[in-house]
């Protein structure tokens, strides 16, 4: 059995439920440093840093920044379920400037698929969805793009790319700008859609997911808790960093 996967919640304990307390500003200011990250990151590596390809450094920070790109989508994930902040304008507004930034994603076209998922996960009509039990992962990520990509955002990104390169260098803008993107897409698909929800699940988990092994360092690293996907279908009020609390 995989390390990151369990083929169903019958062979543990139901989450613990989380009381749903008040967000306050917490989830707002969890926002902000994820963005204000990922901005200021991105500036350094564009604008000043000459990587030396024979050193680990220049790999490490393309993590980093891939870490920081996930963190813009989790972030638009949280704000689908309106956990970013109980201001919903406020709410809507991060969320539309998280999924933009994450390679032009359009929040209210996300918005209604994602709840889709929520709401027949695993089925035909879920649109994160493909024949769990027989489809590889390329296959499955193949039908997850076409479902999710426009050729908007491919010429958006496209003009964006050659804007940069008026002012950027290319190897820079590649491999800390686009990369990192790139990853990211593969590191949320797999740990929060191929993963948890791949295979067959037992008649009595309601969700149609796995779950990691409670393991909080790895689920922050691997996708900011979202490896703790059966927890996240079964409470979904819950923003991604308390998400772990339901893991106990």
């Amino acid at each position: 059995m995989s390390l990151a996967q369990l083929p169903s919640v019958s062979t543990f304990a139901p989450p613990a439920k989380v009381r749903p307390t008040p967000l306050g500003n917490k989830g707002v200011l969890a926002a902000l440093l994820i963005i204000g990250a990922w901005a200021g990151l991105l500036s350094f590596l564009l604008a000043f840093y000459e990587p030396d390809w024979r050193t680990p450094w220049p790999y490490l920070l393309a993590l980093l920044q891939t870490h920081l790109y996930t963190g813009l989508f989790i972030t638009a994930h949280d704000a689908m379920h309106g956990v970013v902040s109980p201001n919903k304008r406020l709410n809507d507004g991060l969320g539309h400037l998280t999924a933009l930034l994450f390679a032009f994603n359009w929040f209210p076209r996300m918005l209604p698929k994602h709840h889709a998922h929520h709401r027949h996960v695993a089925t035909e009509d879920d649109p994160d969805f493909h024949d769990g039990e027989h489809a590889g992962f390329l296959l499955w990520f193949a039908r997850f793009a076409w479902n999710y990509v426009t050729w908007w955002q491919i010429v958006l990104m496209a003009l964006t790319y050659n804007a940069l390169k008026l002012v950027f260098s290319m190897e820079n803008i590649i491999a800390f700008w686009m990369v990192p993107a790139v990853l990211a897409t593969l590191q949320l698909f797999y740990f929060g859609t191929y993963l948890p929800h791949r295979g067959e699940h037992a008649p009595d988990n309601l969700h149609k997911s796995g779950s990691q092994f409670r393991h909080h360092a790895w689920a922050f690293l691997s996708c900011y808790f979202f490896g703790y996907h059966y927890e996240h279908h079964d409470q979904p009020y819950l923003p991604w960093w308390r998400l772990w609390q339901a893991k106990k």
